[in-house]
């Protein structure tokens, strides 16, 4: 019984080890908590986006910021839920504008999460793609998600996310194993899944992956504050139960996304693009403030990756004022006090 004990304490000391280093099933591990991300995405609506001649200072903010890292999503659609397939069209990044876009990221110091998605031609949600005809959604899903790890490999991109937000099809623990080692096979850095908020738990292949990916769009108020303690009240219990699932699943936390409007109100929907069409900048600087003091010093939390920056001129549904974007708020004075002292 003795040596039983010892070995089970030894396994469960080990375990907290993994938690706290991010030891994976593959690659060469996500960061150790002193390398925490430090990320913003920029991504892309067309073909030339990551073409365009904005590009170059778009990432000189972004890296002015303090941000460590970069996350770009270079985008195939489908048209409906149940019977399309994935494909590209003409608003996906061309490959050699990743390409470019990358090596403008690596000549300014940033490291690069390639996050590839998969959108519906009509806007609506992703998540609710539920392929009538699995087998051959999943066989087309593998062609999309392993040619982007092949670009990933050849690029040496530093993460690569295997989906977003696909809650339709996310329980599907076979099929979407058998798309991991297939993804394994041509990528050998760390990988990760970018579960939505109310997504992540039912997600059924972790165990497969590096990382817990969490697109963090929590509500935390019922009404519009610019009270950063308030809303940072509003954490806690979603602390407490994100520590509880990285312990079980022996996994450190990433936030893939986590963004706010400029909106008033934007801490009540922050999934949403129009919560108002009054602007509220310093609800936005709050809701930035309220997740990095809530999570500092989190050893199982492995950082965030803001959605979003600039958006591309002429490309953008909502204007600047009201946009995810925090360049030119206090969002960004707040990320700047975080990530460069």
């Amino acid at each position: 019984m003795r040596a039983l004990r010892r070995a089970a304490t030894v396994a469960a000391a080990m375990a907290v080890l993994a938690v706290l280093t991010g030891c994976g099933a593959g690659g060469d591990g996500p960061p150790a908590p002193d390398e925490r991300i430090r990320g913003i995405t920029l991504p892309a609506w067309g073909v030339d986006d990551y073409d365009r001649p904005e590009a170059r200072e778009y990432l000189r903010q972004i890296a002015d910021t303090g941000a460590r890292w970069v996350v770009f999503t270079p985008t195939w659609y489908q048209n409906g839920t149940v019977r399309s397939l994935p494909r590209t069209s003409e608003e996906t990044a061309s490959d050699n504008s990743v390409r470019r876009i990358v090596a403008l990221a690596r000549s300014m110091g940033l490291k690069v999460m390639l996050k590839p998605h998969v959108d519906l031609v009509d806007g609506g949600d992703r998540a609710e793609i539920r392929p009538a005809d699995r087998d051959a959604w999943f066989t087309a899903y593998e062609r999309f998600i392993t040619h982007y790890g092949r670009l990933a490999r050849e690029l040496g991109v530093e993460q690569f996310a295997v989906g977003t937000e696909l809650a339709g099809t996310s329980g599907d623990r076979r099929r979407w194993t058998k798309v991991i080692t297939a993804v394994r096979e041509v990528y050998d850095g760390p990988l990760t899944y970018a579960a939505n908020y109310d997504e992540y738990a039912r997600v059924r292949f972790w165990g497969a992956l590096d990382l817990i990916g969490v697109d963090a769009y929590w509500p935390l108020a019922e009404s519009a504050t610019a009270d950063p303690a308030r809303l940072a009240k509003g954490w806690r219990p979603i602390v407490t139960e994100l520590a509880a699932f990285a312990a079980r699943q022996n996994r450190r936390i990433l936030f893939t996304e986590a963004g706010y409007v400029s909106q008033r109100g934007t801490a009540s929907a922050p999934y949403s693009w129009t919560v108002s069409e009054r602007a509220g900048a310093a609800e936005q600087s709050a809701a930035y403030q309220a997740l990095l003091t809530a999570f500092d010093g989190r050893a199982w939390w492995a950082g965030v990756c803001w959605w979003m920056w600039d958006d591309w001129p002429d490309s953008g549904e909502t204007e600047r004022r009201l946009a995810y974007t925090p360049h030119g708020k206090p969002a960004e004075e707040v990320l700047r006090r975080w990530w460069r002292e």
